[in-house]
């Protein structure tokens, strides 16, 4: 099949490259010409597991290409995948100006059947508000006053790709979602993806679209959950990872996702929550237990600092490490990453910042001011008066903590991901405080 991708973010890329992997022919557009340049070239601006290998591969083979032309890329392919940004608005509304841009860009070249397929995370009714704006652009010669002469169709097949594994997930689907109107566009879309022998979910569109936020919203609602739990343990001497096993085991459950930390960041939990949310007031449904989610997310971080302040006590002119920067591992994405608040109030206080991440330091040199980077994280511990965990990169598990006690100021290690297990850690001499590990002083109200 002949495929178009709209966007090389990390949707659109994945998108187009695995597409390719599964024998279809593969063109994918951005605005941005460098950025085409780069992957004319084979060069991945992202840092994914698995995708340069294979962009290469089906770029030398010819399977996949690159081009800056909507108009060129539309015309040679029967299928379109809308993948652009959409970002918050200030009041939390998704900004679809750049799916409106790309759906009137297609309208305009237009001149043959075209399946066009939102893959960016939209809110409920985009897929109308598409089909709208292709049936005003498209050229007169298709348009008999309000009646359009041309076929084509809007479908939704939301994404839901996780960064550091999203090739591995685009490979092996928990299922493939698509919101249709037509049998030719149901036919089509399984069409694509059958190669992966997927589970088939076929809904119309508006169904399709709320299932992306409802998901997202969900396990973001799972991971609040348990970093409330956290602070609950905290304060009564419990371990959370004790509760959360416990919790795990039930059926109805499960164990994933309840993963106390910092909080959760990136690019899409953040953005869609607030999305869901306008979404409901729009509507006219106050979603106050997503509020509560996000509140719970936001006050993590500032907890996190508090227990660092607690126990360092002056934070002025500490030397503070942090191990990994990334909003989680396997990626260099710092979007929306909880590492940046923390880092942040820190310099506040005066501290001294050192980092290291295997990946996102230099998208971290543009959002840091005065932090030290450093080779690896032995020169990292060097002088310190602390380290900081803040994402689970799998290096850090196989650390020398002993080599790196004999280097540091103070052996105190703040675990925000409570990756570490606190017995080890103390058997090398050092401090260890987690997250809901029962480890603050305990208050009777």
């Amino acid at each position: 099949m002949n495929i178009t991708v709209v966007g090389s973010g990390y949707v659109g890329l994945v998108t187009g490259v695995c597409l390719a992997h599964i024998g279809h022919t593969v063109i994918c557009v951005d605005n941005n010409h460098e950025k085409i340049k780069r992957l004319k070239l084979g060069e991945v601006p992202i840092y994914e597991p698995g995708l340069e290998e294979l962009l290469k591969k089906y770029l030398k083979n010819k399977r996949l290409s690159f081009t800056t032309s909507i108009a060129d890329a539309a015309k040679r392919s029967t299928v379109i995948f809308i993948a652009v940004g959409t970002p918050s608005k200030k009041n939390g509304e998704a900004d679809l100006t750049y799916v409106e841009n790309v759906a009137r860009d297609i309208a305009r070249v237009m001149d043959s059947y075209k399946l066009i397929v939102e893959k960016s995370t939209v809110p409920a009714d985009t897929g109308q508000r598409i089909k709208r704006t292709i049936a005003m652009n498209l050229s007169r010669k298709f348009r008999k006053g309000n009646e359009v002469t041309l076929d084509f169709d809007v479908a939704s097949n939301p994404e839901f790709l996780r960064e550091g594994s999203a090739v591995h997930d685009f490979m092996n689907p928990d299922r493939v979602v698509i919101g249709v109107e037509s049998a030719k566009a149901e036919r089509l879309l399984r069409e694509m993806y059958a190669p992966l022998k997927p589970v088939m979910v076929v809904t119309d569109i508006n169904s399709a679209e709320l299932i992306k936020h409802a998901s997202n919203s969900f396990l973001a609602t799972k991971i609040s959950f348990i970093n409330a739990i956290a602070q609950v343990c905290d304060h009564v001497g419990a371990d959370v990872l004790k509760v959360a096993e416990g919790m795990g085991f039930d059926k109805r459950i499960g164990r994933k996702f309840l993963d106390a930390g910092i909080g959760y960041g990136g690019s899409c939990f953040p953005k869609d929550v607030d999305a869901f949310i306008r979404l409901s007031e729009k509507n006219g449904y106050h979603f106050n237990l997503l509020k509560e989610v996000r509140n719970v997310n936001e006050e993590q971080t500032a907890l996190f600092v508090r227990l660092i302040e607690d126990k360092l006590w002056i934070i002025k002119d500490k030397v503070i490490g942090v191990l990994g920067v990334a909003f989680k591992p396997n990626t260099d994405d710092m979007r929306n990453a909880p590492s940046i608040g923390i880092i942040e109030a820190l310099q506040r206080e005066g501290a001294k910042v050192k980092a290291y991440d295997p990946q996102a330091m230099p998208n971290a040199k543009k959002v840091f001011k005065n932090v030290t980077y450093c080779s690896d994280p032995y020169a990292l511990a060097k002088g310190c008066d602390c380290l900081l965990l803040l994402t689970e990169w799998d290096e850090f598990r196989k650390l020398d903590f002993k080599k790196i006690k004999r280097v540091m100021k103070h052996a105190i290690l703040f675990d925000g991901r409570n990756f570490y297990n606190d017995r080890n850690l103390k058997a090398s001499g050092f401090e260890y405080y987690g997250v809901g590990r029962g480890m603050l002083e305990r208050k009777r109200g």
